[in-house]
């Protein structure tokens, strides 16, 4: 290709000289992102609603965000164009440095377009806090997009994209422009300075916000675009309860918190109101072993007693029919980080980020507090690199001892305890996300085996991996071939039963009880900004000396561990938000739901949401999630309830009130 080609037809010198190739650029930019909105929209219209008009304003609010993220894209090579000296124009050097900055412009143009759509397909959104950790933990992600797409055709599709482009935009003229167009400082600045105060003028008035008009989550993401939006997600990885959600008076938050907090078995061990500290009664106390099994994005879907008609889940099927089953059960968020702490600090999900992924989250009020006055030896047991997702630091900052891949990613510094590799010849399946289920359970198994020998209780949080995208495992474990979610769930539930078969040959597990839950739902996307109904997993205590029941009340993620302390008669101080259901008055159960922005409260059929808009809604739930409708009028009971809750733990956890 020459650098500079003539097009083939002589034309009229474009109005816009150097600039002629930018414009071009913004076009093609803006053109392509209505078209990937346009596919988005065909792709997920079964869960569009509110009819056209909403629709016709997320491609208009769209179009601006795309010209906002086009301008700021060009920007740089059109304050290039302004300063570039005018006798040097046309040399060598302008050809290069254009030639590789339109190529760069172009493949980010196109690797951004082309990303938006498996994003879309996994998560039913643009760009947010989960891109943004995709960026941060590169290992991790680039070998599972590694395993699960085919590399060398995208690299050879954007390298084809790339070259078209360049035979188009030389075709029309435009590199022939952009090098022959000598103009001077005065006028190219007559076109920089229009583009500048667009770009400046857009990125000042847009907000993301503004894409976010309805309660249809679709709808309101297809008036984003991906790349504004995973800016906006890096801006704000923390959003601050006080600045950003509905409040009420501390006074009035508190005394309603401790009013639904306290079980019938417990009494306030002070009076100052901001002290939740309780004290819970119990006799007869029982010291098993604990073996906690949180299972990579296990839908209630999956599972034969939901409906599922696949038969992917013997083994659970069969452990639930021994076990006490929650059938009512809801994952507080939409990620591991979320499961992991609500089965570990047992609070609703405070908004942004995690708090396991947040600073200042050692020594937390948690599960590990309680295991440890009680005498347990607590382990995490991860098939990964515990240092994704901060994973490692917010576990041994609790007093685990850590159980890794570790690829030389220390812990904190004012972090004391134990951290153990999965050393290679113990494994013998890997992907990008860490060893094998069965390999993991092996883990499980040799430190069971170690505090056992050395007569002391122990309690293991054991997170699996292997139902996770690309869906490998194994070769001929199963009857289904690997790459499918269906594959990887029932490689899943084989690797749970073979675990459980081996540990009835273990001295341990007459006096070892094992909770077994999902961290969340494989998928969240669907019609509403919270999908109630993509929050609901089985959960199973097994091994306990009670009869096998069945569980049908609401329950929280939060809620599992008191419950289990309940089974197990313990007598405990509590500063948890979840409760022990056998505890819980009849009508005062509820479930946390949440992501990133929006938080909600599932009571009585009855869900009450509030955002980082102030906004206050409350819907009609019917069908376990399934479907929920605008209610006439607010329960203002409710909403007091709901906000109490997540005002006091975000200021909680920022004051320093969640510490042991």
């Amino acid at each position: 290709m020459k650098l500079s080609p003539k097009p083939a037809v002589a034309t009229r010198k474009p109005l816009a000289g150097r600039y002629t190739l930018l414009i071009a650029l913004l076009i093609l930019y803006v053109s392509l992102s209505t078209v990937t909105r346009v596919i988005l929209f065909i792709w997920s219209e079964k869960n569009v609603s509110g009819g056209i008009l909403p629709v016709f304003r997320a491609f208009i609010t769209g179009f601006g965000f795309d010209l906002a993220t086009g301008l700021s894209l060009l920007l740089p090579y059109g304050i290039y164009l302004l300063v570039f000296p005018k006798k040097w124009i046309g040399l060598l050097a302008d050809k290069i440095f254009t030639y590789c900055c339109i190529t760069i412009i172009l493949l980010l143009i196109f690797f951004s377009l082309m990303a938006e759509f498996p994003f879309w397909n996994e998560f039913g959104v643009r760009f947010n806090f989960i891109a943004v950790d995709y960026l941060i933990y590169t290992y991790e992600v680039v070998s599972n997009i590694n395993q699960s797409y085919p590399i060398p055709l995208i690299v050879a599709a954007l390298a084809g994209l790339v070259f078209v482009s360049f035979r188009i935009l030389g075709s029309r003229g435009m590199l022939y422009a952009a090098f022959s167009s000598k103009t001077g400082l005065i006028k190219r600045g007559c076109f920089f300075l229009p583009i500048a105060l667009a770009t400046l003028l857009l990125l000042g008035f847009l907000n993301n916000k503004q894409a976010e008009s309805g309660s249809n989550l679709v709808v309101n993401e297809l008036g984003k675009n991906g790349v504004f939006s995973f800016f906006a997600a890096l801006r704000s990885n923390e959003l601050d309860y006080t600045t950003f959600y509905p409040r009420i008076a501390d006074t009035t938050a508190y005394d309603t918190l401790k009013k639904n907090l306290l079980q019938n078995n417990q009494y306030y061990l002070r009076g100052r109101r901001n002290d939740i500290i309780r004290n819970t009664i119990a006799t007869n106390e029982q010291h098993p072993n604990i073996v906690l099994i949180a299972i990579e994005s296990f839908s209630a879907d999956f599972v034969t007693a939901f409906g599922n008609e696949e038969h992917l889940t013997p083994n659970f099927d069969s452990l639930a029919k021994e076990s006490i089953f929650f059938t009512n059960l809801y994952a507080t968020g939409t990620r591991t980080v979320r499961g992991m702490e609500a089965l570990t600090l047992c609070v609703p999900p405070t908004p942004g980020n995690s708090i396991v992924r947040r600073p200042g989250n050692e020594h937390l009020f948690s599960s590990a507090t309680i295991l440890h006055q009680k005498g347990y030896q607590p382990y995490f047991i991860y098939g990964g690199d515990g240092y994704f997702d901060n994973m490692n630091n917010f576990f041994g900052g609790q007093g685990f001892d850590i159980v890794d891949r570790d690829r030389g990613n220390p812990l904190s510094d004012n972090i004391t305890t134990h951290r153990y590799t999965i050393p290679d010849e113990e494994v013998h399946f890997e992907n990008a996300w860490g060893i094998c289920d069965e390999d993991l359970y092996s883990q499980a198994m040799t430190y069971a085996d170690k505090s056992s020998n050395a007569q002391i209780p122990f309690f293991e949080f054991v997170m699996t991996t292997s139902n996770h995208k690309p869906f490998t495992f194994p070769e001929g474990k199963i009857n289904l071939p690997k790459g499918s979610r269906n594959a990887a769930v029932k490689y899943t539930d084989f690797a749970l039963g073979k675990f459980i078969r081996d540990a009835r040959t273990k001295p341990w597990f007459r006096n070892t009880v094992f909770l077994v839950v999902a961290d969340h739902c494989a998928s969240s996307a669907g019609r509403w900004e919270i999908n109630i109904n993509q929050h609901h997993i089985p959960a199973i205590i097994f091994n306990l000396p009670q009869a096998p029941q069945k569980i049908d009340r609401l329950v929280s993620q939060i809620d599992l561990m008191p419950t289990l302390f309940g089974y197990l008669n313990w007598n405990y101080r509590s500063a948890f938000y979840g409760k022990d259901i056998n505890a819980t008055m009849p009508g005062d159960e509820r479930a946390f739901i949440g992501n990133y922005r929006t938080l909600g409260l599932l009571k009585n059929n009855l869900f009450t949401q509030i955002d980082d808009h102030k906004r206050i809604k409350q819907f009609q739930v019917n069908d376990k999630g399934q479907s929920l409708s605008d209610k006439n009028g607010i329960n203002n009971t409710l909403v007091t309830e709901t906000i109490s809750y997540y005002q006091t733990a975000s200021e909680r956890f920022k004051t320093g009130k969640m510490r042991e």
